[in-house]
């Protein structure tokens, strides 16, 4: 397996892009989301891959780091989601707005993804739901140095913020982007959290 690409990002369009190592140009394949964050054509860029073999082709799929891998890896391997849907998931949510998607039952923010129906989001939820918790999101994924119950606690915090958002008439993802923004959310409790949080939309 290619573990990763390391080189010079020569050229993105859409969810493909190349980057140059050596001198091999490689075709990667990137969600949407990816392609957002990369930066300039010319400059440096390192790219964890997946590589997809086929009786008739060899298919590498990029991401920003090995916990983004993993959650593509996840959503292949739920029955009916490919590569190429795993991808139209990805290229709609976030891996951490995924996450989140997950641990709080919304089904329709993932069957936004093209192609993607209420019924498949349904199955993603019930084949990942069990395989994620608050301590993956990226908020928490650091805290590595906290007591196990603090982790959860902050999770939990988190999550109620979250939801008052969304109750709040604010979408799945920007109330995920904007506790994740939050600067030490993980020592806070819920009602501190949901007002840092509402300061984000202000801007």
């Amino acid at each position: 397996m290619i573990s990763f690409v390391q080189g010079t990002l020569a050229a993105k369009e859409g969810d493909l892009i190349v980057v140059q190592a050596g001198a091999v140009g490689l075709n990667i394949h990137v969600p949407l989301t990816v392609t957002e964050q990369l930066p300039k054509t010319g400059e440096e860029v390192m790219i964890h891959t997946y590589l997809k073999v086929a009786e008739d082709s060899l298919t590498l799929y990029g991401f920003l780091s090995v916990r983004d891998r993993e959650m593509f890896c996840r959503l292949i391997n739920v029955n009916g989601i490919g590569p190429k849907g795993a991808l139209a998931v990805l290229s709609t949510l976030t891996p951490d707005d995924l996450r989140m998607a997950v641990l709080t039952g919304d089904a329709k923010a993932i069957a936004r993804a093209p192609g993607v129906g209420l019924k498949t989001a349904q199955r993603i939820l019930l084949d990942l739901k069990d395989k994620i918790s608050f301590e993956d999101l990226e908020t928490f994924a650091d805290q590595g140095a906290a007591q196990p119950a603090g982790r959860a606690a902050a999770a939990g915090a988190a999550s109620e913020a979250v939801e008052a958002l969304v109750q709040l008439g604010y979408s799945l993802s920007e109330a995920g982007r904007a506790v994740r923004a939050v600067e030490g959310a993980e020592q806070m409790d819920s009602e501190q959290i949901l007002k840092a949080a509402l300061k984000q939309f202000r801007f």
